[in-house]
Order: structure tokens, then sequence, then C-alpha cells
């Protein structure tokens, strides 16, 4: 299956946050998400595994406590339930993958 970002409309999350639900199956999914600097991701948790890829800018990230400024290249591991929130400090862009997928998403 091949998915082309042009394609996919963005949603509204948060002030400042997009996302974009790239590709998914009943256990994987891929969501790219747009952040302009100062937006956040509030704090939540959910029962997925979830891989985020920093494409591009620099985000100050906090799971279960634990704070670290990640950058271009880095990637964050959050497991089922850990409580997690984001603040974007250069303009940027997350790509997402869960596991299974987020139903809520679509």
């Amino acid at each position: 299956m091949f998915t082309f970002n042009n394609d996919v409309n963005a949603t509204a999350c948060e002030p400042g946050v997009s996302r974009k639900v790239l590709s998914y199956s009943d256990e994987l999914m891929m969501c790219e998400i747009t952040f302009e600097k100062g937006a956040k991701g509030n704090f939540h948790s959910h029962k997925h595994l979830q891989i985020t890829y920093i494409a591009k800018g620099s985000f100050e990230f906090t799971i279960d406590g634990e704070t670290k400024i990640v950058n271009q290249g880095d990637s964050v591991y959050m497991p089922s339930n850990a409580v997690h929130g984001v603040t974007c400090l250069e303009e940027g862009i997350l790509v997402d993958v869960f596991n299974p997928m987020r139903e809520d998403f679509v």
C-alpha cells in the first residue's frame, strides 16, 4: 500500500499541532505530527507502544517523569501506559509509530 503525504489532510490536535495519519493496519500505525515553536503535546498515556522519530526540529520530551531534549535524527520510546508529553523548542515534525494502531485517530 502506498500513501502520498500530499493526499492526506492534516487534523488539528492542540494549538500549534497538527497530525496526518499516513499508513496503518490493525497492528501498526504511522503518523506525521507538525509543531509550531512553543506548541505542546499535553501529558497523556495510552495502551499503545509508541516510537517517535524526530524528523525536524528540537523537542523537550518527558516520559514518566524523566525529561530530555531531543533533536532531528533522535528517537524516543514510550512503553504502554507511560505518561508522556512534549514541548516544541524549534519548529518541527515528529513521526509517531504505534502498536497496535490508534483507533481514536481514524
